[in-house]
């Protein structure tokens, strides 16, 4: 039934024979089985063909989470389609873009947003739009409940067709539609299986979104391979997730997650006894954090390094030593490696330069974009992320920073996270972000935005004393500005370019006076 179908093929297989076994428990505390699952899908699968999805159409999808949007995933691939999740929180101006630049030929969206998106997606040409609820409700589910799915068989694909893409999250310029081949998901989900020790047994707490690499393919994809199951929450609850750690295994999270439940006085090495795995990503985790974990659990949280045209690229070791400030080892089959940005030559280990990576889960390219696919897909395969890191000598790999964040002044390379480690180990800051502002003799002037303990009373004066010593002084942040919370995308990585775009107009002129004298460039006189 589904032989013909490389993906649907694959996530089926653990649960073939097995079909009584619980998939996920709902909010409400309702169970669905393997069986309840993969038959849904097939329903919702019957209905998209019948709404006129063919092999290779687009099924965009804006909806709130639910058990029925993964099983709306499912279908997708079934009837051969390409699944494309949107954030919930585009606005309708942000969804036309993606209807019109990705074609689909069914939109789905909630019932309270209907009136508005769908003259917008008739005008560009969708076939059907459907809705779809929170509560799995909908006329997308109502048609389901009327297919006989007795004779279904999955459309046939092979591990180059397309399953899937994402838009990225697009902070500069248009957001791109990175395509996801059949071979990428399973690639990504096969490994991960393996790589941290997955097994029917497993119960994984997900309270991630289900738009993103993370939610999607990196917990469901490698549930289904394992015939795990999950305890499917709406949206983050550290009430909730305290509540359901004795009866789960695994949690999957981003940085966020973790501060805040650091913070409940349900965590304790006694509450989390039956975990056996904590993962964190989609963002960097401080090592102030992985310490905290690790003091008030006894567990050591797995950070990882992906992206949503790659997936999951390295990983800390399950059996070994989880390095705070790191993202691990490349995954097997994966191939990691640093080049000067410039030249595209490899660096040696220790050397900070563009991150590229090569391997089954890379991406096939940007959906309507062959000249922006052919910027940063090399011929040889290799992906140029346009993170910036570098390879330790125990071949451990260390994420520095976007090559957007990159700051040049005066013509000397300055690497943000260097200056946020040393800024957010000084006593009274939570944390920060360093970002260049426009400066009109250099460049960009290194600038410092904090976010101080509630009862700290920081100054910039004291911030610029207290790192004086430890960098140079092209390094050290001419200005310091202290804020409540850095503000941060659904997945909680920090927005740097809402940063550098709040404080654009206030560049300092204290920056010619730092480098007279220091190790810096040769500086003509300040006009």
């Amino acid at each position: 039934m589904y032989d013909q179908n490389y993906l649907a093929n694959h996530l089926r297989a653990s649960s073939v024979g097995q079909s009584e076994r619980r998939f996920a428990k709902k909010p409400d505390g309702s169970k669905v089985s393997y069986q309840a699952f993969f038959g849904g899908a097939e329903a919702l699968a019957k209905v998209l063909i019948r709404k006129g999805v063919k092999p290779n159409d687009r099924v965009a999808v804006q909806v709130d989470k639910s058990v029925e949007v993964l099983q709306l995933y499912v279908a997708t691939v079934l009837a051969g389609g390409v699944f494309l999740p949107l954030n919930t929180a585009y606005t309708a101006a942000e969804v036309s873009y993606f209807v019109e630049d990705a074609s689909p030929v069914v939109f789905v969206c909630g019932s309270e947003t209907l009136a508005e998106l769908e003259p917008i997606a008739k005008d560009l040409g969708v076939l059907a739009v459907e809705t779809l609820d929170g509560d799995g409700s909908g006329s997308l589910t109502a048609a389901a409940q009327t297919m006989d799915i007795a004779d279904f068989e999955a459309v046939a694909r092979g591990e180059d067709d397309l399953a899937a893409f994402l838009y990225t999250s697009g902070t500069t310029g248009r957001s791109k539609g990175a395509m996801l081949t059949h071979k990428n998901l399973w690639s990504n989900a096969s490994t991960l299986k393996d790589y941290w020790s997955f097994t029917q047994n497993d119960v994984l707490i997900h309270v991630l979104p289900i738009f993103h690499t993370h939610g999607l393919f990196v917990a469901i994809n490698t549930t289904l391979a394992a015939g795990s199951s999950l305890i499917f929450m709406p949206a983050f609850n550290a009430d909730k997730i305290i509540d359901a750690l004795p009866e789960a295994t695994v949690l999957m999270g981003v940085p966020t997650f973790y501060v805040r439940l650091l913070s409940h006085e349900g965590l304790s090495r006694d509450s989390v006894k039956n975990m056996r795995l904590f993962v964190s990503g989609s963002a960097p985790l401080l090592a102030e954090t992985h310490v905290k974990w690790q003091e008030q659990t006894g567990t050591a949280i797995l950070e990882r390094y992906g992206m949503t045209e790659t997936n999951m690229n390295t990983s800390n070791p399950y059996g070994g030593d989880r390095r705070p400030g790191t993202v691990g080892y490349p995954l097997p089959g994966v191939e990691v490696k640093i080049t000067d940005p410039a030249s595209g030559e490899e660096l040696p280990n220790g050397e900070v330069g563009s991150i590229e990576v090569r391997g089954p889960n890379v991406f096939k390219g940007y959906w309507n974009m062959p000249e922006k696919t052919k910027e940063e897909l090399r011929e040889n395969g290799f992906f140029i992320t346009g993170d910036l890191g570098m390879i330790d000598e125990r071949g451990y790999v260390s994420i520095i920073g976007r090559s957007k964040d990159l700051i040049i002044t005066g013509g000397y390379n300055v690497y943000p996270k260097e200056i946020e480690l040393l800024i957010d180990d000084l006593e009274g800051v939570v944390e920060s972000a360093v970002i260049g502002l426009p400066h009109a003799d250099f460049g960009e002037a290194v600038t410092a935005v904090i976010v101080p303990e509630s009862d700290a009373t920081l100054t910039e004066a004291e911030i610029k004393a207290a790192l004086a010593a430890d960098i140079a002084k092209f390094k050290q942040p001419k200005q310091v500005f202290f804020v409540d919370e850095l503000p941060r995308n659904t997945m909680g990585k920090v927005q740097k370019n809402v940063l550098r775009d709040t404080y654009s107009e206030t560049p300092s002129d204290a920056f010619v006076d730092d480098f007279i004298g220091g190790a810096g460039p040769v500086l003509l006189p300040k006009a």
